[in-house]
């Protein structure tokens, strides 16, 4: 079973999150949303307050398969603020894990330099803060262990690649069919 954990910071983008959340456990992974705050609550940036299952210096993140970052403001400051987030996914990155990131979150691997020479895609405004990347087309780029999303409206499309990512073609076009999706 792959295993997947999502950073909730507060000023996340609600949609981005847990429609990650909810496709990829279609899709049977493990998946734990992670509060970067002293909390387990996590206020969202539409003032959506969500209880986060793991505080993240509680979290065992060694059989981590992917890390997933997403967007939202100031959730993506935040994220980009946490020496621990950012220790983690460098880390992960580093022994080649997944890494995904949605909407304003790629900067945040823009500014560790995992971007570089690679292709990306991010909320329009933000393509200066992914540094050394190529700007993709489309509402997502995989390149490498990294993929991007460009933002709130196309999450489904980012959560099923990330499920293609983690397992195959077919499981995540039997989980896009029992979602209606086309």
């Amino acid at each position: 079973m792959k295993t997947v954990f999502i950073f909730l910071a507060n000023g996340f983008e609600e949609a981005e999150a847990l429609v990650t959340v909810d496709v990829l456990r279609r899709a049977d992974f493990k998946v734990q949303t992670v509060s970067i705050t002293r909390s387990k609550q996590v206020a969202g940036a539409h003032g959506v307050v969500v209880e986060a299952d793991a505080l993240i210096d509680d979290v065992d993140f060694s059989a981590a398969d992917c890390l997933v970052l997403p967007g939202g403001m100031p959730g993506t400051s935040n994220l980009d603020q946490s020496e621990k987030v950012k220790t983690l996914l460098t880390h992960h990155y580093q022994k080649g894990g997944l890494l995904a990131a949605i909407c304003a979150a790629p900067l945040v691997l823009g500014r560790l330099g995992m971007l570089k020479g690679k292709e990306a895609v991010c909320y329009p405004g933000f393509e200066k803060y992914l540094e050394g990347a190529t700007i993709a087309k489309g509402k997502f780029a995989v390149s490498g262990n990294i993929l991007t999303g460009k933002g709130p409206g196309c999450v489904f499309d980012f959560s099923l690649k990330l499920v293609e990512l983690l397992s195959n073609k077919e499981l995540a076009e039997q989980v896009a069919d029992g979602l209606i999706w086309s």
